[in-house]
């Protein structure tokens, strides 16, 4: 009988970088990828193994810690694949989840940062972020032309998201006409400026999935905004 004595260690060294392999292509690939990439790594070891058994040396058999070592690598390289199809899977159903959640919103006015004001029948509303607390906040709306038609006050604003409304009266006491205003904000504590950003109501027109996820599309210019954009939903 024919007795292969080459090290082990080169028997080994195959198996190992089969196990590797597998790992890798278990964390790159999707969950029909893995599976397949997984079921191919199994049968090179399962081959290699079968091989170095054949050929050991009887004076110098098998060590079985080494035996152990790469049965439980195998089996880690199982496992992970498998987490990985069940994460990947988890990942789909909520994104498909969030996808029906965020469907729902169509048709709905969101507040998203935004600096137009809509008047319509002499009424207007529109939504302020203050970075803190101010004693004094007061709104400039101009028109399309960039000319100041109203300057409010608004008084004292605590931190956080609220709302304000305007009239439709400009600062010469007639009424504005009906269209798209622009607003900024002065606040102040103490003499202090205070951060405060406009916001604006949109109607929510379509749920799109895009390379940064799933996304809303508001207004009529189609704007994309995600759901950790929108301040308040009415």
């Amino acid at each position: 009988m024919s007795i292969n004595t080459d090290n082990n260690a080169a028997a080994f060294d195959a198996i190992n970088s089969a196990n590797q392999s597998a790992a890798k292509s278990g964390k790159a690939a999707g969950a029909a990828n893995a599976a397949d990439a997984n079921d191919s790594a199994q049968d090179r070891f399962l081959k290699l193994l079968t091989a170095q058994l054949k050929n050991q040396d009887p004076l110098n058999p098998l060590d079985n810690a080494q035996m152990t070592s790469q049965l439980a690598q195998i089996s880690t390289v199982d496992g992970i694949t498998k987490l990985n199809a069940t994460m990947q899977s988890m990942l789909n159903s909520s994104t498909e989840s969030q996808t029906l959640q965020m469907a729902a919103l169509i048709g709905h006015a969101v507040l998203v940062q935004g600096n137009n004001l809509t008047l319509k029948d002499g009424q207007s509303i529109g939504g302020i972020d203050m970075a803190g607390v101010a004693d004094s906040v007061v709104a400039t709306i101009k028109d399309a032309n960039g000319m100041v038609v109203r300057t409010l006050e608004l008084g004292a604003r605590d931190a956080g998201t609220g709302n304000y409304t305007w009239d439709g009266i400009a600062d010469n006491g007639e009424p504005a006409a009906d269209g798209m205003y622009s607003v900024s904000f002065s606040a102040k504590q103490g003499g202090e400026s205070v951060s405060a950003t406009p916001l604006e109501y949109v109607a929510v027109t379509s749920v799109v999935r895009n390379s940064q996820g799933i996304a809303l599309t508001v207004g009529n210019q189609d704007t994309l905004v995600s759901l950790s954009d929108v301040k308040q939903i009415i």
